[in-house]
């Protein structure tokens, strides 16, 4: 078998195709043995202020979990929706050299293009943000009590950024589109099919049209119990979907979007986390990764993301992720026979 490059290995589920061993994949592509199948890039558009992101909500990073600022549930940026035009903070774009920061971007990382496939895309979740904002409850009421002055606000904030679609494609030249946004719990949508149709869908195809019109396929990020915006998801243009929770039906939807859609996901921490952690065993966490393999890597369709969590800079958690990872990378070799090393 002729050996391919991380990147080409990667880029073969795009649509639903098969690549010659399982793909293994972090959100910001952190190496493996020198490994990196994809990367993210994202252009300096706007100043980064600490305690607050573009739009101005506060943020805070949680003493669990994973080590990134959040949105600080405890403040209330907005509290009636029909109030957006005067609460909401457009941000003020940097001054920046695009050529200068992609390349300062691929010397920092140490990106091979040739290696590693790179996404960049919007940075935009629409009703996160709202969320963010308004809280969950004040967010999800305003869905259902005030839809076209969500719209109007969405609307006005991708005003903002879209002008900056274009140039990221020129100057990044991205292999992929990349966006996101968490619109499910574990086990359900926060909102039905038909908000998501009126409210959300268009946005995502907004965001989306400028990649898609020049042929780049869309890798979409959405945590939780996706299955019933699948088929929206196609009509923005989505190929490839991550995190692909347990909560869905993996095999089902590899059945239902053959040859339309590939699934990275098929692992979630908190169903194998040990019962006497931080104590574990090898053989066991790494029997987890094989166990998913098995389940979901047949046909092809299938990439891998194990991340197991704990709080920031714990080092039993960091031994399990690469006992791991090192799972993923040799496993998913073998499952589908690979020998092109």
């Amino acid at each position: 078998m002729a050996k391919v490059t991380p990147k080409e290995n990667f880029m073969k589920l795009v649509d639903g195709g098969h690549p010659d061993y399982v793909p293994y994949y972090t959100m910001m592509g952190e190496p493996y043995l020198g490994e990196a199948a994809d990367v993210m890039m994202s252009p300096p558009i706007f100043p980064r202020t600490p305690g607050v992101d573009a739009w101005g909500v506060p943020q805070k990073a949680p003493s669990t979990g994973v080590a990134a600022a959040m949105p600080d549930t405890g403040a209330i940026m907005l509290e009636d929706i029909c109030d957006w035009s005067k609460v909401l903070k457009f941000p003020t774009p940097s001054e920046f050299d695009w050529e200068k920061a992609y390349n300062d971007g691929l010397a920092r990382m140490k990106i091979d293009r040739t290696q590693s496939a790179v996404k960049c895309g919007p940075g935009f979740m629409p009703f996160q943000e709202l969320v963010a904002m308004m809280g969950f409850a004040g967010g999800l009421m305003a869905l259902y009590t005030d839809p076209e002055e969500v719209k109007a606000m969405l609307n006005a904030m991708v005003d903002v950024i879209e002008p900056y679609f274009e140039k990221t494609l020129d100057y990044y030249k991205p292999d992929l589109w990349y966006m996101l946004d968490d619109t499910c719990a574990q086990e359900t949508p926060f909102f039905s099919p038909e908000i998501y149709k009126d409210i959300f869908l268009p946005i995502y195809k907004r965001m989306a049209k400028p990649a898609t019109d020049r042929g780049i396929p869309v890798i979409f990020h959405n945590c939780g119990k996706v299955e019933e915006f699948c088929d929206f998801m196609l009509d923005f243009g989505v190929s490839i979907l991550e995190p692909t929770q347990l909560s869905n039906d993996i095999l089902m939807l590899k059945d239902k979007y053959k040859n339309k859609m590939s699934f990275i996901g098929g692992w979630d921490w908190n169903r194998v986390v040990p019962l006497d952690y931080p104590n574990f065993d090898e053989e066991e966490m790494r029997q987890t990764v094989r166990d998913s393999m098995d389940k979901y890597a047949p046909g092809g369709a299938f990439g891998i993301i194990v991340w197991p969590i704990s709080y920031p800079g714990d080092p039993v958690c960091e031994q399990i992720k690469w006992i791991l990872r090192d799972e993923c990378h040799w496993y998913g070799r073998k499952i589908y026979g690979y020998t092109g090393e």
